[in-house]
């Protein structure tokens, strides 16, 4: 059954239409800043202009590539092992397709490109994405003058995000939420940590397969929830990002589920955490437990359009050290196809929340080597407020 939120998606073919859009609205971009070409190396970037995602990458010496010209040439630079899902995915037709070993593999179709702009191209690049092995061809081809920093024209597109995205980032809660009920219902006395973990894998593959097998069974995008979880037990809750290992729950232990490196649908990141008690909690467990909901809390009332992204980890801040905590760093980031993006909600960004932003918004309180409280949700900000769409319980539960 869908909420009132849930409008179902057309398939993957059917949305390739608002990635050609969005690559529209990026030449625009680049002829306003005077940009002839703009050579996309961040995988994420690339997916969000191209719907292309493969599964080689620099690690086997096979980079992908996306070149925007702001006059209207697009070039998908990509391993010729990919073409088939390649041309099935994305809405590009001009493919550069390289082979391992054949010539100079991946530099020949970018040479290509950029032949005949060596002159007068004024060529921008992501400076703190582009692999060193792709800026030193560059170097080679474009000379010694420094290139132009087209991140920033990226990251403002992605800011605010549009009526499909916020879909699946609604579709991508569900997958969360379904995961933290899958771990929780896995804790126990004597349970090893790995096993909760793989619960929670489980439940939101699970999930993710419901979801995509509703809306588009012949999808290419697969439903399974992989990467390395952090999660603890104990003391190690301290730890923050500790993963988890053969260690078994003990009597009365706190048991902490972070799901935002591995709660990835539709290549959209979410940030979600709970923590569950066993058995019992001790009162100033439970005080500091209770600390990070509040200021969690807190930053929630903060957040509407408006108000700057400063204010809403003030209004946390002012929770912890009324508490006689330490001052935090963050209570949140900007996240959507990357799991970190702008703005932030710490101190010294004065971003005016707008509606359609999406933020991970957190609340924790380490106390070292004794325990770690940590909840976390993903929130989209709206007109009057906030949506918060992992919504699940985060008071304080002893199983």
């Amino acid at each position: 059954m869908t909420t009132k939120h849930e409008t179902r998606l057309g398939t993957e073919r059917d949305l390739l239409h608002l990635f050609r859009e969005r690559t529209s609205e990026l030449q625009r971009r680049l002829r306003d800043e005077g940009i002839d070409l703009l050579i996309i190396t961040n995988v994420d970037s690339i997916y969000y202009y191209s719907a292309y995602w493969g599964d080689l990458g620099l690690e086997f010496g096979r980079p992908t590539l996306l070149v925007v010209a702001g006059d209207g040439d697009v070039t998908l630079i990509t391993p010729k092992a990919e073409s088939l899902m390649a041309e099935e995915m994305t809405w590009i037709q001009d493919m550069g397709y390289y082979s391992d070993g054949v010539g100079e593999e991946w530099r020949e179709p970018l040479r290509k490109v950029i032949s005949g702009r060596k002159a007068r191209a004024r060529v921008a690049v992501e400076k703190d994405d582009i692999p060193a092995v792709v800026s030193d061809f560059l170097f080679e081809e474009l000379g010694s003058r420094s290139w132009v920093d087209g991140a920033h024209i990226i990251a403002k597109m992605r800011v605010i995000k549009s009526a499909e995205e916020l879909r699946m980032i609604r579709q991508a809660g569900q997958v969360a939420v379904a995961m933290g009920i899958g771990g929780r219902d896995a804790i126990g006395v004597g349970v090893p940590e790995y096993e909760v973990s793989l619960a929670c894998m489980a439940a939101g593959t699970r999930k993710a397969a419901e979801i995509i097998g509703e809306q588009d069974p012949s999808a290419l995008m697969s439903p399974m929830i992989h990467n390395l979880q952090a999660l603890q037990s104990g003391l190690f809750t301290s730890y923050t990002h500790l993963h988890p290992r053969v260690k078994k729950i003990a009597d009365g232990e706190p048991v902490y589920m972070c799901f935002c490196s591995i709660c990835h649908f539709k290549q959209l990141k979410l940030g979600y955490d709970r923590e569950y008690f066993v058995r019992s909690v001790d009162d100033e467990t439970a005080r500091v437990y209770n600390t990070a909901i509040e200021a969690q809390a807190a930053s929630f009332r903060e957040m509407r359009p408006g108000v700057t992204a400063e204010d809403v980890h003030r209004a946390a801040d002012e929770v912890y050290q009324s508490a006689g905590f330490a001052p935090s760093y963050r209570t949140g980031r900007a996240l959507g196809y990357s799991s970190l993006e702008q703005p932030q909600l710490k101190y010294g960004d004065k971003t005016p929340l707008k509606a359609g932003m999406v933020f991970a918004v957190d609340g924790g309180v380490t106390i070292p080597k004794v325990f770690g409280a940590r909840v976390g949700d993903t929130v989209i900000v709206t007109n009057d407020g906030i949506e918060i769409v992992t919504e699940f319980p985060r008071d304080l539960t002893i199983l």
